[in-house]
């Protein structure tokens, strides 16, 4: 089964962002056994963090089933109603198929 995405993926640059290390940080390699050296790494986090945070929180309100839609399936089957388009499940198996194949293909 195809589950299409709802929503665009953020860019990359939107979803965090490091700081600029303070110049008192050193490098591993640059520093010797005797040196005690105290260093911080600041990281700031973009705004997309925020905008990932709200569409977790709005996601996590939706329901997953469109319970209504559900009911109504459920009701048209039980009076005999619905009635399955055997080419288009066909064609969606055919191609599920073929991505699934095209995405194995890609990994070897």
């Amino acid at each position: 089964m195809k589950i299409d995405k709802t929503t665009p993926p953020l860019p990359a640059s939107q979803i965090g962002e490091l700081a600029p290390r303070s110049a008192n940080a050193k490098s591993a390699k640059g520093s010797t056994s005797s040196e005690t050296t105290t260093s911080s790494t600041s990281v700031q986090l973009g705004t997309g963090t925020a905008q990932l945070h709200n569409l977790g929180k709005s996601m996590a309100k939706s329901p997953v089933v469109d319970a209504e839609k559900v009911s109504a399936i459920k009701q048209a089957i039980s009076e005999g109603r619905f009635k399955v388009n055997n080419d288009v499940v066909a064609d969606k198996l055919i191609d599920s198929v073929k991505e699934l194949i095209s995405a194995n293909q890609h990994k070897v």
